[in-house]
């Protein structure tokens, strides 16, 4: 087995991605634009925006899987009608919050069976029926940009109308008519390049109490690769995963901490670039022969 395969290693990983003419994760309390740390204009990318598109590929591929289903789902399914098939399957009427400690330690227990994300990133699972609560054993980061980022707002022109009275000819007292519509106006929120490094923590303690197996490890880092390709949108422009990077510890404590381990992975813009418009105008240094004692390190993506 491959240490990045181990459930009952401790890893820690890198990632590298970047956007080109997109908007990778939008601000909705800012008009939808690129998120932005304001005071150094660093990009941001949500934890949660990189678990969604993981979801959503274990789903595409994996979700008719009995232990591969997907909790979180993004078309409008209640987190309770989920919860209510581990009652379903173990034959327990659910009595919402009198329900009896073994039973909801039972449904917990399924829960993380037969769902991918829970196993994988935990839930909260108490509310109405009680499957109880999860910590995932996988953890991820906000991303941030290597480099300040310049958000733009630009305007675009849709040769279509959506009320059909703005199409009707308006004639006023004078005689004079104007004619109606016949586009309209929008917005178009981008960041022309921009290359984002995240982080992420693997507890080989908790997996041993959600259940996770060598095939979920091996899931996870294939949808980390492949995950971009079956998340486009015009919106998004072209992204990409330009690097993977994970560090196994041999002891489940780990053998190194974290921060020193994400230092050995250095993304620098080549000096002769003034404003990076491309993955090229980087380069990635990887510190491979400065690894601790205990420490591995697999590079799934250079």
């Amino acid at each position: 087995m491959s240490n990045h395969l181990n459930p009952e290693f401790r890893h820690d990983f890198v990632m590298l991605f970047d956007v080109e003419n997109g908007n990778p994760n939008g601000d909705p309390d800012g008009g939808n634009l690129p998120r932005t740390d304001p005071e150094t204009m660093h990009g941001l990318v949500t934890d949660v925006c990189l678990k969604r598109k993981i979801r959503n590929f274990i789903d595409i591929f994996y979700g008719e899987e009995e232990t591969t289903k997907i909790y979180v789902q993004d078309r409008g399914i209640a987190l309770n009608d989920m919860n209510a098939r581990a009652y379903k399957a173990l034959d327990i009427k659910s009595t919402g919050t009198k329900q009896k400690r073994e039973e909801v330690n039972k449904t917990r227990e399924w829960m993380c069976k037969n769902f991918f994300d829970i196993r994988m990133f935990g839930a909260v699972m108490s509310t109405g029926i009680n499957c109880g609560q999860v910590r995932g054993p996988l953890q991820l980061t906000f991303s941030k940009s290597i480099d300040p980022i310049m958000p733009m707002d630009v305007t675009i022109t849709r040769l279509a109308i959506t009320d059909p009275k703005d199409a009707e000819v308006n004639v006023g007292d004078d005689g004079k008519g104007n004619t109606g519509k016949t586009s309209t106006m929008g917005r178009k929120a981008l960041v022309p390049y921009g290359l984002y490094m995240g982080y992420g923590f693997f507890s080989p303690h908790l997996a041993a109490q959600t259940g996770v197996t060598e095939k979920d490890l091996e899931l996870f880092w294939q949808a980390l690769q492949k995950m971009w390709d079956f998340d486009r949108s015009a919106s998004r422009g072209l992204m990409a995963l330009r690097g993977l990077h994970i560090f196994s510890h041999e002891n489940k404590l780990g053998n190194a901490p974290a921060h020193v381990l994400f230092d050995l992975i250095k993304p620098e813009l080549n000096s002769s670039v003034n404003v990076s418009r491309k993955f090229t105008d980087y380069t990635v240094i990887i510190q491979g022969d400065n690894l601790p004692t205990g420490v591995t390190l697999t590079s799934l993506v250079k």
